[in-house]
């Protein structure tokens, strides 16, 4: 076991596996684009071609969460809620307190058939991040600038688009819009205070109007919305770093849900039942930080073999023109090949650590509650 994870820890086999996973991202990226010709001829091939490619790419990641770090993901619902993951479209809610609660969040939706088809309300920003934004573009994701005059038009017409979405989506939703954290809390709770709203303990006070948008505009689509509160075991703080380090976490996620006939149609009443809500969310927080678990019985869904398959794929058709290149480098002897091969490795090394660096809490978010970022925009 030392063995094994001295290896994880090898610097080398990180870097070759985030060149399998950018390679094979443009590579991926590089189809979607040709399937753009499909769209006016077959709207709903296309759809289903995207799901497969994203697929493709996103297991790499889950495939790091579930195979290479082995964390385990345990779930605190009922079987009668389970029976319905993946047979229908959902809003998904996470809090949003740990740098790889989107991977968590992934993880549920490769083992239960819809990782592919998932969606997410994203911000602008991450349209321009390399594979990933790029990806989202042609899967339809709906990018918002956090401005709701210059949003209202896109996000009423990327959503009511998704209407005849062909495959089964989890639309996740992070109602907070931005990462936990002590300073933003701060900033949160005044607001809270000055609207007379319950203040929370473990979560910012959430920003209704993406969620009561989304339902809006999905009514009739949708079937209901999963209340998913996520933490992990001995207050462990997961990082991707972690992850891609081999490190292994022990993630529990409280699932509830909630048809969406019980929700209120009024946007003021669906407000304050997502207020009521992230009360009963900061509830559970509570209880897990009491007693090391939620409330509930647990299923613990078993890993599927498909994300450790496609990564071999991946690696295997990759891996070996990269390793014969080298060779044939390292035998020439020509120091100008030498010195190109080694600079491409520290590019690719600077590439992969800013694509970490995107999930990082410290380095990412919104510019919640300052006064200077808000002056400027």
């Amino acid at each position: 076991m030392a063995l094994l994870a001295h290896l994880k820890s090898l610097f080398i086999l990180q870097l070759l596996m985030g060149f399998v996973f950018v390679v094979s991202g443009l590579i991926i990226n590089f189809i979607q684009l040709c399937t753009c010709i499909l769209w006016p001829i077959n709207k709903q091939l296309y759809r289903t071609i995207n799901c497969r490619l994203a697929y493709s790419l996103w297991s790499q990641l889950v495939m790091l969460l579930e195979w290479w770090s082995g964390t385990e993901c345990t779930l605190y619902t009922d079987q009668a809620t389970v029976d319905k993951f993946g047979k229908e479209h959902v809003i998904t809610i996470l809090n949003h307190n740990y740098e790889i609660d989107f991977l968590c969040g992934w993880t549920m939706c490769e083992r239960y058939g819809v990782l592919g088809s998932s969606k997410v309300l994203a911000k602008h920003e991450l349209l321009k991040v390399p594979l990933i934004g790029w990806t989202w573009y042609f899967l339809e994701i709906v990018f918002c600038k956090r401005k709701w005059e210059e949003d209202r038009k896109t996000v009423f017409k990327g959503l009511s688009r998704l209407k005849d979405y062909p495959e089964y989506m989890w639309f996740l939703l992070y109602c907070e819009g931005t990462r936990f954290t002590e300073t933003k809390h701060q900033i949160s709770m005044q607001v809270a205070e000055s609207k007379g709203l319950p203040k929370l303990k473990y979560h910012l006070l959430p920003r209704t109007k993406g969620f009561t948008t989304t339902l809006q505009c999905l009514k009739g689509t949708v079937s209901a919305v999963y209340d998913v509160t996520l933490n992990f075991k001995d207050n462990q703080t997961p990082t991707l770093l972690g992850i891609v380090n081999g490190k292994k976490y022990k993630a529990d996620l409280s699932v509830r849900r909630f048809p969406v006939e019980d929700i209120p149609d009024d946007e003021k009443e669906c407000a304050i039942w997502l207020h009521k809500l992230y009360q009963e969310k900061d509830a559970l927080q509570e209880f897990y930080k009491k007693e090391g678990k939620f409330p509930g019985p647990t299923i613990t869904p078993p890993r599927r073999p498909w994300t450790l398959l496609n990564f071999l794929f991946w690696a295997t058709l990759l891996l070996s023109p990269l390793i014969n290149f080298a060779c044939g480098v390292v035998v020439s002897g020509s120091p100008l090949l030498i010195i190109g091969f080694i600079i491409f490795l520290i590019i690719a090394s600077i590439a992969i650590r800013r694509l970490i660096g995107v999930t990082e809490v410290k380095k990412t978010g919104s510019s919640y509650g300052n006064p200077e970022a808000k002056k400027q925009n």
